[in-house]
């Protein structure tokens, strides 16, 4: 996987304004504030049994389907252009996953500025699991995109007799050689998640988000209207940041110890990836999970970068669709 660090200047400040922490809080605050203000949320608070709240946007009528958005991501990903592809055959549900849009954290205790641990994607997906169940999904098609992705494998690896098929789009899937740069480093740690966090919350130009979007979009463009449909704000908030470079961070050895199970997973499993993908690259991640998962069918979109659900969403409609039916839903 490869990131932007667009950030880390901003970060490093830290040293210059140590002795100015409740400014930068009451800044963060303000900020936080206003982005929660500008972005509710768009569905429904699924509180589970132990008051931890879920964040789903369900639409249309027929056999359930499942969307879980990528790192940096909420439903708005989703629901900006492509989930209204689907309602008219699917019930489809985005999810917020834990710790990112309006869906708390899988544990309380991960998120205190200090504390460098983070949701596992087996952790996520039994959270989600929980919500899912609150709301009567059954037997669902689960999509996942990019980090999702490694969430749609872990949901089929805990309920592999109670999930229809997989589709797994531009899906972080196995170990990649490397770092992630000093971005993910940095924010993930004690110190980065104390100091240099709530800093990127109260001072970083929401204007550099765009930036960041067009790099994710590469070589496509990004379509008109969506920066600011999905909210940086959202993602600039304080625990927010924390959740998300931890998890990215600490993603590796969790698809590692993921990828010795691939090979039973029994349903149908649609895998959607662009060859122009920089982010979660091909050759590294899906074609490698093409040839562990027995009942696995890879499609390469040529030239498409690590967005295909806005850059080639007819694609993915299509493969979603061939998931069902080969799960005996359509």
């Amino acid at each position: 996987m490869k990131v932007s660090a667009t950030m880390i200047t901003v970060g490093l400040s830290a040293l210059a304004l140590t002795g100015c922490a409740g400014i930068v809080d009451h800044r963060a605050d303000r900020r936080e504030a206003e982005a929660e203000a500008q972005y509710p949320p768009e569905g429904r608070i699924i509180t589970l049994e132990d008051g931890r709240r879920v964040h789903a946007v369900t639409k249309g009528q027929g056999p359930d389907l499942i969307l879980l958005h990528g790192a940096s991501g909420n439903t708005r990903d989703f629901t900006f252009a492509f989930m209204d592809r689907l309602t008219d055959r699917y019930r489809v549900t985005a999810f917020d996953r834990p710790g990112l849009g309006w869906t708390d954290r899988a544990a309380p205790s991960l998120a205190g500025p200090f504390d460098k641990r983070a949701e596992s994607p087996l952790q996520q997906a039994a959270m989600l699991q929980e919500a899912a169940d609150a709301i009567g999904i059954a037997d669902p098609v689960v999509l996942g995109h990019s980090y999702g992705g490694s969430v749609a494998l872990a949901w089929g690896l805990l309920r592999p007799g109670e999930t229809s098929a997989l589709v797994v789009l531009a899906g972080a899937s196995n170990p990649w050689p490397g770092g992630l740069g000093p971005y993910y480093t940095f924010t993930a740690s004690s110190l980065g998640g104390a100091v240099v966090v709530p800093l990127i919350t109260a001072f970083a130009p929401l204007n550099r988000a765009e930036d960041a979007v067009e790099s994710i979009f590469a070589p496509q463009p990004v379509p008109e209207g969506y920066v600011d449909y999905v909210g940086a704000g959202l993602t600039l908030r304080r625990e927010t940041l924390r959740a998300n470079a931890r998890q990215v961070n600490s993603l590796r050895p969790h698809v590692a110890e993921m990828s010795e199970n691939y090979d039973r997973l029994p349903m149908p499993v649609e895998i959607v990836h662009g060859t122009a993908d920089t982010i979660v690259p091909l050759a590294i991640h899906s074609e490698p999970l093409s040839r562990q998962i027995p009942e696995a069918n890879l499609t390469r979109l040529d030239g498409v970068g690590h967005m295909p659900h806005h850059s080639a969403p007819e694609a993915v409609v299509d493969a979603i669709d061939r998931a069902a039916s080969r799960a005996g839903l359509r």
